[in-house]
C-alpha cells in the first residue's frame, strides 16, 4: 500500500526543470494562512479572514499575475487550488495531483491518481505527519504523505460501475467524511442500461487505514425491479440522490450537513434535491428536508421523444450541487444557506430539524430547468454570494433574506456563448471573487455588487515550468485566497461544452 515517491528522474522534463531546490517536510499548517479543502474551515462559507487573506479591499485592483503554471496534456484543471503549509495542492483531469510551492510554484512532487482529480484536496495531520486527502472520479478515495506524494491508503468506497467522487472529503477527528456521486444521470437513457441503481451515500473512513467506519445512503430503500422496457432491458427504482458537495461540519451538534441531487427514478425519494444532516458518530439521518418534490430527471429526457427509459413525469433538475454553509448571526442564532440550481437560496434551522426559515429567488421564475445556482456561494457575516449559470452575481442577507443586490454579468462578445457565473465563489473582508465560464476572473465589492477588478485568463503565459499553456473557463471550484495571494485554475469543458485550458494563476498585490 506504499509505492515509493516518484523518484526525481521519473519526472516529465517540463517538471524537473522547476524541481523545487530545497524539499521540506510539512511540519505546521497552522504557521502560514492556508484554504484547506473546500473553504478555510468545516463551515463552508468559502470566507477568508483579514489576518489570512493579507489581501486588503483596496489593494485589489492591483493584483497581478505572479506566476503561472503549465498542466502537460491538460484540458481542465478540475479541482480547486488549495493552500496549506506553504504549497499549493492542486488534481487535473489526467489524474495528476500537483504539489507547489505557493511562493514560485516550484515542483514539490506529483500523483497519479486512477480517475480525473476534481475534489479539492484537504491536508489534516493524522498518526504524526500531514496527509492529503482527495477523491477521483472513480470513486477512489486517497490519503498521501502531504509533504512527498506518497501513497499511504487508498480505498475505493462504492462499487456501482457510475459511482464517482466530486466533492472534498472533510476530515474531522481522526475520521474522512467522502460525498459519492454518479453519472447514471447520462448513462440512464440508454435503452440497453438497466436505469437506474445508484444512491448517493456519504463514508466515513477511518483517516490513518482507510478502514470503512459506516456507509450511509441518501436513499436507504435498495433498488427493487420496476419491470422491463420494451428490449427486454429490466428497469430499477428508486435511484438517484447523488452527494456533489462538500459535507458541511457542526461539531457543536455533532452532526454534518450535506445537499443531495435529483432522482433519477420516479416516484422520487423523500430524500432527493434535500439537506440531510448525518449524525458524525454512527452515520444515522438525524433529519432531512426536500426543498423540490418530485423532481425525477435524466439527461436527454426533454425532447420530443423522450427515450423509453426517462421518467414519465420528468422533474426540473433542481438538485443541491453547493456545499450548505453554516452561519451564526449577531443574535446567536445559527443557519444553514444552500444555494440550488432552482435559483433559490435556502435557509434551514439545525435547531428545529431543519424547518425553513427563509427562501429567496435570485430567478424570475425558479420553475424552469436546472442550472442557476450550481457550484457554491460564499458568505460572511452579513451576507450570502451566489453566481448564477445565465449570467450575474447576487447578494443575500443571512438574517432574512432579503436581496441586497444583483449585478449582471455577461460574456465579452468574442465569448458569448460561454456565459455565467456557475463557479463557487470566495470572499474576503470587502470583496468577492468569481470565476466566469468566459473565463474572466472577477472581484465584486461585497456592499454595492460594483465591479472593482477584473482580469481575462483566457490567453497564453510564460509559465514557470515552460509548458505552453493558456486560460480558459472556469467553474466548479473557483478561486482561493491565503497569504497575500489569489489563486485560480483556469480551463474545464463540463457539460457546455466551455473553453479547454491548462494553467494555474497566481496572482499577488505586491
Amino acid at each position: 500500500m506504499r509505492p515509493p515517491i516518484l523518484a526525481l528522474a521519473l519526472l516529465p522534463a517540463s517538471l524537473l526543470a522547476q524541481q523545487c531546490v530545497t524539499r521540506t517536510a510539512i511540519t505546521d499548517i497552522t504557521a502560514s494562512p492556508a484554504w484547506n479543502g473546500w473553504g478555510p474551515d468545516g463551515s463552508n462559507a468559502r470566507f477568508q479572514p483579514a489576518a489570512a487573506a493579507q489581501i486588503p479591499a483596496d489593494q485589489v485592483p492591483k493584483l497581478k499575475v505572479k506566476w503561472a503554471f503549465g498542466f502537460p496534456g491538460v484540458k481542465a484543471v478540475m479541482g480547486a487550488p488549495v493552500v496549506a503549509g506553504g504549497r499549493v495542492f492542486l488534481g487535473v483531469d489526467t489524474g495528476d495531483v500537483y504539489s507547489l510551492d505557493a511562493a514560485t510554484g516550484c515542483v514539490e512532487w506529483t500523483f497519479k491518481a486512477d480517475g480525473s482529480v476534481r475534489s479539492a484536496i484537504t491536508v489534516e495531520r493524522d498518526s504524526g505527519r500531514y496527509l492529503a486527502f482527495f477523491g477521483d472520479l472513480k470513486a477512489n478515495a486517497y490519503a498521501i504523505d502531504a509533504s512527498t506524494g506518497e501513497m499511504v491508503w487508498k480505498a475505493h468506497v462504492d462499487e456501482h460501475p457510475r459511482a464517482l467522487i466530486t466533492a472534498a472529503p472533510k476530515v474531522f477527528e481522526g475520521r474522512v467524511y467522502v460525498p459519492v456521486a454518479s453519472g447514471e444521470e447520462g448513462a440512464g437513457v440508454n435503452p440497453n442500461y438497466g436505469c437506474c441503481t445508484f444512491r448517493g451515500s456519504v463514508v466515513a473512513l477511518d483517516a490513518a487505514t482507510g478502514k470503512q467506519i459506516w456507509k450511509t445512503f441518501t436513499i436507504p430503500e435498495e433498488p427493487k425491479q420496476a419491470g422491463k422496457n420494451s428490449n427486454g432491458v429490466a428497469r430499477w427504482a428508486p435511484a438517484g440522490g447523488g452527494v456533489w458537495n462538500s459535507p458541511t461540519i457542526d461539531a457543536k451538534r455533532r452532526v454534518l450537513y450535506i445537499g443531495t441531487g435529483d432522482a433519477y427514478t420516479e416516484p422520487a425519494a423523500k430524500t432527493t434535491d434535500s439537506i440531510l444532516a448525518i449524525d458524525l458518530t454512527t452515520g444515522k439521518i438525524v433529519w432531512s428536508v426536500q426543498d423540490t418534490e418530485n423532481d425525477a430527471w435524466l439527461v436527454g429526457c426533454n425532447g420530443a421523444k423522450p427515450p423509453e427509459n426517462c421518467p414519465k413525469g420528468l422533474g426540473p433538475d433542481h438538485d443541491f450541487g453547493s456545499s450548505p454553509m453554516l452561519k451564526t448571526l449577531a443574535n446567536g442564532r445559527t443557519i444553514l444557506v444552500a444555494g440550488q440550481k432552482s435559483g433559490n437560496v435556502w435557509a434551514h434551522d439545525p435547531d428545529n430539524k431543519g424547518a425553513v426559515l427563509w427562501r429567496t429567488a435570485l430567478v424570475n421564475d425558479t420553475t424552469q430547468f436546472g442550472g442557476k445556482i450550481v457550484w457554491g456561494g460564499a458568505a460572511d457575516d452579513q451576507n450570502a454570494y451566489f453566481g448564477l449559470g445565465p449570467g450575474g452575481i447576487g447578494a443575500v442577507q443571512l438574517r432574512d433574506g432579503e436581496r441586497k443586490w444583483f449585478t449582471p454579468l455577461q460574456p465579452a462578445p468574442a465569448v458569448a456563448t460561454h456565459t455565467g457565473q456557475e463557479g463557487a465563489l470566495s470572499a474576503i473582508p470587502g470583496v468577492v471573487f468569481s470565476g466566469g465560464f468566459d473565463g474572466v476572473l472577477r472581484a465584486l465589492a461585497n456592499d454595492t455588487g460594483r465591479v472593482i477588478w477584473e482580469y481575462n485568463t483566457v490567453q497564453e503565459y510564460q509559465t514557470v515550468n515552460s509548458v505552453p499553456a493558456k486560460g480558459g473557463s472556469i467553474s466548479v471550484s473557483g478561486p482561493t485566497v491565503a497569504g497575500g495571494m489569489l489563486f485560480v485554475g483556469s480551463g474545464y469543458v463540463g457539460v457546455k461544452n466551455g473553453m479547454p485550458g491548462n494553467v494555474l494563476l497566481a496572482f499577488s498585490a505586491k
